[in-house]
């Protein structure tokens, strides 16, 4: 069985997580552009964890037979302010030619705030423009169903954004229906404490079906585990689904998704969806 980690920050992961992840039969992960536990001081500092997300994190990964992909941006906790965030923009297309660059993400909301919505309107631009897949933040606990809707409806105002390449992270039970009707693909992110869990993610995943859905782990400086994805996987085992179905979702639907840029190697056991 093949898995793939479709949202992981592993800056803020030990290499010991790396050989876990492999034990686990993690063939990729996918490493989207965050907020560091800290509010940056400039934009150079940005520029130097760009940097570490194309050459460093590549070369770790690779040394347990793992790919690793990234995503750039200025991410929304740190939208707030315009200035800086336009200063970051500005060299974005830098890296955006890597070869283990996917596209521009995670942006989003964080907040709702005016200002963090004009930061994600001049990263969805840059993306259209350049034909980049998208990689979206969605709030967290109040905010999440107000912040989803209105960045749903901005990207279908916008006109020109396709919803097969663009992806919303931290769905939940209520809003994993709204992305997907708008035709747009849904993560699931799984948490020991917050966000999903294991049984939650599958529960969803029997309830709505596994069409443009992905599940991520979202390993990171907080309380997280990459191992939560597995804990998904053993759940969907011990409820009586076989290996095919399995797979279907922890890697041929990654592979449906990510694989639209031409940079990603994985490819789905068989075209279409599970």
């Amino acid at each position: 069985m093949r898995i793939i980690e479709p949202h992981i920050h592993m800056i803020a992961r030990t290499t010991a997580d790396y050989e876990r992840m492999a034990l686990m039969h993690t063939v990729a992960c996918c490493e989207p552009a965050f907020w560091a536990g800290y509010d940056r001081t400039s934009a150079l500092a940005f520029h130097d964890y760009f940097t570490h997300l194309t050459t460093f994190e590549p070369a770790r990964a690779a040394q347990y037979l793992i790919q690793h992909y990234a995503w750039i941006c200025i991410n929304p906790k740190e939208a707030e302010d315009v200035a800086l965030a336009k200063e970051v923009i500005a060299f974005i297309p830098e890296f955006l030619d890597a070869p283990t660059v996917l596209g521009i993400g995670e942006i989003g909301l964080n907040k709702n705030t005016r200002n963090e919505l004009t930061v994600f309107e001049l990263q969805v631009e840059m993306a259209v423009a350049r034909g980049l897949l998208i990689w979206i933040h969605t709030p967290h606990l109040n905010d999440k169903l107000k912040g989803t809707r209105l960045m749903l409806d901005c990207l279908k105002a916008h006109g020109r954004v396709n919803p097969d390449r663009v992806c919303f992270d931290h769905a939940e039970e209520h809003t994993v229906g709204l992305i997907r009707d708008a035709g747009f693909w849904a993560a699931m992110t799984i948490y020991p404490i917050t966000k999903n869990s294991p049984a939650r993610v599958v529960d969803t995943l029997e309830q709505l079906g596994p069409e443009r859905l992905l599940v991520d782990a979202s390993g990171d400086w907080g309380p997280s585990d990459p191992a939560t994805l597995h804990q998904a996987v053993f759940e969907m085992r011990r409820r009586g689904y076989d290996d095919d179905q399995v797979e279907a979702v922890f890697y041929d639907n990654p592979c449906l998704f990510l694989g639209q840029c031409p940079k990603f190697k994985p490819r789905p056991r068989r075209r279409g969806t599970p």
